[in-house]
């Protein structure tokens, strides 16, 4: 019965039950960073326009206005983690243009 379970769950989900083979540390390493599918947004500075920063804050997070302000005051701070790369360029671009220094990672 627990074979035809595991048959059952590998059929629905597209899994495989069977052992993953490990990799070397460095080899790791290099196509991690090759293959990298989730990024984080990272708001370094406010700026002179901070109050244009926290309504974009705002936007991107769902934050309150207090917590927005609070991450934007604390920078350096992470406001978004594991997102695509095309999220994470489209919220340094609106930071960027609201005044704020922003990285990604």
């Amino acid at each position: 019965e627990l074979s035809e379970l595991v048959k059952e769950f590998e059929e629905k989900f597209g899994v495989s039950a069977q052992p993953v083979a490990v990799a070397g540390g460095a080899v790791a390493a290099a196509s991690a960073d090759e293959e990298k599918t989730e990024f984080d947004v990272i708001l370094k500075d406010a700026g002179e326009k901070k109050i244009n920063v926290i309504k974009v804050v705002r936007a991107l997070t769902g934050l309150g206005l207090k917590e927005a302000k609070d991450a934007v005051d604390g920078a350096p701070t992470t406001l978004k983690e594991g997102i695509n790369k095309d999220d994470a360029e489209a919220a340094k671009k609106e930071l960027e243009e609201a005044g704020a220094t922003v990285e990604i990672k």
